[in-house]
C-alpha cells in the first residue's frame, strides 16, 4: 500500500527540497520503494537530484498533467528518471508555471495531479510530493492528491507564525477536497543550535502547535554541508555521511517510516473488521 506524503510551506528557503530529497533517498536505504515528484515550476528538486538542466528535459510532470486534463493516455512510467541513489523522480520545470494557469479553467481542477499519481503510485512504497512556496493550484492539488503532509519550518520567528495560513488552507482541502489528509507533522528545519533564539523558536513551536499537532522530535541543524550535497545531486547521506545533518535526517527518516507503518497497520486491522 502506497503512501503520498506532500511536503508543503508557502514560505520558500524553509528546506522543502532538501527534506525531499534527503527523506526520499533515507526511505530508500531502508528498502522503500520511492517516487519523489517535482511539483515546483522552479525544478529545484530535479536540480538537487543532479538533473542540472530541468528546463530542457523532453518530459516532466507539465507533460503528463497535460495529457491527464486532456485524457490522453500514457505508459505508468513515462518520464520518471532514476537516480544513482534508488530513488525515482518525476521531473519539474518551467512548463508548470503554464499549467497552473490552465489549471484554472479546467473541470476537476483540484484533482488533475492526483489523478496522475493514483496511476502510477502501486509500484511505490511512499510517493513524496516537492510542492512551490505558494498556497496557488499546484499545491491544492498535491494536498488533494496527498494522505499526509509534512511541513518543514525554519527555526526563525516569522516563518513559524506564517505556519496559521497553511494549516487553514490544509483544513479547507480537508473539508471539501480531501477528508482523509492529515499532518505527519512539522519539521523544525535550519536550527542553529549555536544561538537561544533557534532554540527558543523550536520551544515555541512545540508549545503553539504541540497540543493541535506532531512536531517531529528530529530537529535539522543548519548545515553548509546539506546545501553543499543539493549542488552536488547528492543526498546528505552520499556527501557528508558522519556529519550532523546526515544523523538528523536518519532519525527524521525513521520517525516518518514509524508513522507510516502505524497507519497501515491500522489501515489494515481496520479492512479485516469489515
Amino acid at each position: 500500500m502506497s503512501k503520498v506524503i506532500a511536503l508543503a510551506n508557502q514560505k520558500g528557503g524553509v528546506g522543502k527540497t532538501t527534506t525531499a530529497v534527503n527523506l526520499g533517498i533515507g526511505l530508500a536505504v531502508q528498502g522503500k520503494k520511492v517516487l519523489v515528484v517535482d511539483a515546483d515550476a522552479q525544478g529545484n528538486l530535479t536540480d538537487s537530484l543532479g538533473f542540472k538542466e530541468p528546463d530542457s528535459l523532453p518530459v516532466s510532470l507539465a507533460t503528463l498533467l497535460t495529457k491527464t486534463m486532456l485524457e490522453e493516455p500514457y505508459e505508468p512510467d513515462e518520464g520518471i528518471l532514476s537516480h544513482e541513489e534508488g530513488i525515482s523522480l518525476m521531473p519539474g520545470n518551467i512548463e508548470l508555471s503554464a499549467i497552473e494557469v490552465s489549471l484554472v479553467n479546467t473541470m476537476s481542477r483540484e484533482t488533475v495531479l492526483r489523478t496522475y499519481i493514483n496511476a502510477v503510485k502501486d509500484k511505490y512504497d511512499y510517493v513524496l510530493i516537492d510542492c512551490m512556496p505558494s498556497l496557488g493550484m499546484m499545491t491544492i492539488n498535491a494536498l488533494a492528491a496527498a494522505d499526509s503532509v509534512i511541513i518543514p519550518v525554519q527555526a526563525h520567528y516569522l516563518p513559524a507564525k506564517g505556519m496559521t495560513q497553511l494549516l487553514q488552507t490544509i483544513a479547507r482541502v480537508r473539508r471539501q477536497i480531501n477528508p482523509k489528509l492529515t499532518i505527519d507533522g512539522v519539521l523544525p528545519t535550519m536550527v542553529d543550535t549555536r544561538t537561544n533564539f533557534a532554540k527558543d523558536i523550536s520551544f515555541v513551536l512545540r508549545r503553539d502547535y504541540g497540543d493541535k499537532l506532531c512536531v517531529f522530535k528530529s530537529e535539522i541543524p543548519l548545515s553548509i554541508r546539506a546545501a553543499e550535497a543539493s549542488e552536488k545531486g547528492k543526498s546528505i547521506y552520499a556527501y557528508d555521511p558522519q556529519g550532523i545533518a546526515a544523523k538528523a535526517y536518519q532519525a527524521f527518516t525513521k520517525e516518518v517510516k514509524d508513522i507510516g507503518e502505524k497507519q497501515r497497520k491500522r489501515q489494515h486491522q481496520a479492512g479485516l473488521s469489515r
